[in-house]
């Protein structure tokens, strides 16, 4: 199984970065983990909302230039569906048991994702109401992702 992290923009803590290599070495007997970055497109603080559709549009455009088309693709999204890790393992099992062996996990910028994108996905999926630096969501992807596999596997990890 392949599992793919879109990213837009890069991990600049280094703590965040040990955390996620963490979660990827730990997930390489189960799966393979590919985190993918994209650029975020440069936007100065205040922005009109036709701005903020033209920033999404770009970077929307390069997440979408990493999507295979045979990806079973979910984007983080604050509306989407919320799973306890139960349940994401059983949705992760269904879909390797179903054939979908590449899925793809998409994390916007700042501003979001672009409608494109969204159209893309799915799957909408939220990790709450909370909103979180994008650094941080990716950890938390990750560590979920590994959670998963650990209680698929029947591991005591998650409890």
């Amino acid at each position: 199984m392949k599992i793919k992290v879109i990213a837009v923009g890069k991990v600049k803590k280094k703590f965040f970065k040990q955390g996620i290599q963490e979660y990827v070495q730990r997930l390489r007997p189960y799966c393979q983990l590919d985190i993918v970055e994209v650029a975020d497109e440069k936007a100065p603080e205040t922005l009109s909302v036709a701005q903020m559709e033209q920033v999404k549009a770009v970077e929307g455009d390069r997440i979408l230039q990493k999507i295979n088309p045979d990806d079973y693709v979910f984007t983080l999204e604050i509306l989407g569906k919320e799973y306890s890790s139960e349940e994401f393992a059983t949705k992760l099992s269904e879909l390797m048991t179903y054939g979908h062996s590449k899925i793809t996990f998409v994390i916007g910028g700042s501003l979001g994702l672009s409608p494109k994108v969204i159209q893309r996905s799915d799957q909408a999926v939220s990790f709450g109401r909370f909103t979180m630096p994008h650094q941080l969501m990716r950890l938390v992807l990750s560590e979920q992702i590994y959670r998963a596999f650990m209680i698929n596997a029947g591991n005591p990890y998650h409890k």
